[in-house]
């Protein structure tokens, strides 16, 4: 059995003010094609200021709306490839 080791390479930017985060993430696929992603967070006026919190929370937004886009991507292809619709499986 033959193993492949991949890397894909994952940008993350955040825009920020005092109440709102924003995200854009951006994958690299090996075929050289690209997969954006945006999140957001905003914070409650009587929470306290905690920037880090802001940025993971947008984040992993940003990366489901990538996670989301590759399922479609991956389901895409299969139905080019089979000929066949395949039925995909969010989580």
């Amino acid at each position: 059995m033959m193993h492949n080791t991949v890397g894909w390479h994952v940008e993350m930017e955040f825009e920020e003010d005092d109440q709102h985060t924003r995200a854009a993430a951006l994958v690299r696929l090996p075929d050289g094609s690209e997969v954006r992603g945006r999140g957001r967070a905003s914070r409650h006026r009587t929470d306290s200021n905690q920037p880090r919190v802001g940025e993971e929370i947008a984040a992993a937004r940003a990366l489901n709306d990538i996670a989301m886009s590759l399922l479609t991507k991956a389901h895409e292809e299969i139905d080019q490839a089979s000929g066949r619709a395949s039925h995909p499986i969010h989580v």
